[in-house]
């Protein structure tokens, strides 16, 4: 028998290019909850604003799609701070978490390409 292991994304291994500088990345707060992988699209809830996953049938803010976790956040049962790329970058449509057509073309609005 073979014991196959399936790696997660990495940080960052989305991406495929980005603006000079730090100007696609911005420090977020994301809500507490469960892990959440590199890739991972986000969006804000109207009430408090938090990130928090992509949920297109959500009617709470975060049915849009705003932006992408850069690296993996633990659980936790408290507001946690992180990374996200949210403007000018294009990334790769087989590593993002979440992905619908509703949510490429909420990131196609805010310069986050999808290929």
């Amino acid at each position: 028998m073979r014991n196959i292991k399936v790696e997660g994304n990495h940080t960052g291994e989305y991406l495929l290019s980005e603006g000079e500088g730090q100007i696609s990345r911005e420090a977020i707060v994301v809500a507490a909850g469960p892990f959440l992988p590199a890739g991972q699209m986000l969006g804000i809830k109207t009430v408090g604003g938090e990130y928090v996953p992509y949920n297109n049938a959500a009617n709470d803010g975060s049915e849009v799609a705003v932006g992408i976790l850069y690296a993996p956040l633990p659980e936790s049962t408290v507001a946690r701070r992180a990374v996200a790329h949210i403007r000018l970058c294009e990334v790769s449509a087989e590593r993002l978490i979440g992905l619908d057509a509703a949510g490429r073309a909420d990131l196609k609005v805010r310069h986050l390409i999808v290929r």
